[in-house]
């Protein structure tokens, strides 16, 4: 079932979502990604990604994957969907927008 995003996103299901357009990753790995990502700046609890990781399952906007050649197979792994880098593209653009009037307000240069 595909749930319309919110906008705006939680900074966890964004962070989330974009730990996944690469290779697919388990619970531990997207943790791992976010926090080096984003020089620690971003740490996620595992209860917080593993109930974020439940309902972006349930809308559809991540998918459990079988283990890449050679990863821990007992790992469960999981990768963005087609409508998920759909949601992940609008919340970019719409991060984007704020940015770019934070810079002709002269916020940023």
């Amino acid at each position: 079932m595909n749930a319309p995003a919110p906008s705006p996103l939680t900074h966890v299901v964004y962070h989330i979502l974009l730990a996944l357009t690469g290779d697919p990753r388990h619970g531990y790995g997207i943790i791992k990604d976010v926090a080096t990502d984003t020089d620690g700046a971003v740490e996620i609890e595992a209860g917080t990604l593993y109930a974020a990781i439940k309902r972006l399952r349930d809308d559809g906007w991540i998918a459990e994957v079988a283990a890449p050649a050679g990863a821990d197979a007992r790992r469960r792994y999981y990768t963005i969907t087609a409508e998920g880098r759909r949601v992940l593209e609008a919340e970019s653009m719409r991060l984007a927008g704020m940015v770019e009037l934070a810079r002709r307000a002269r916020i940023l240069s």
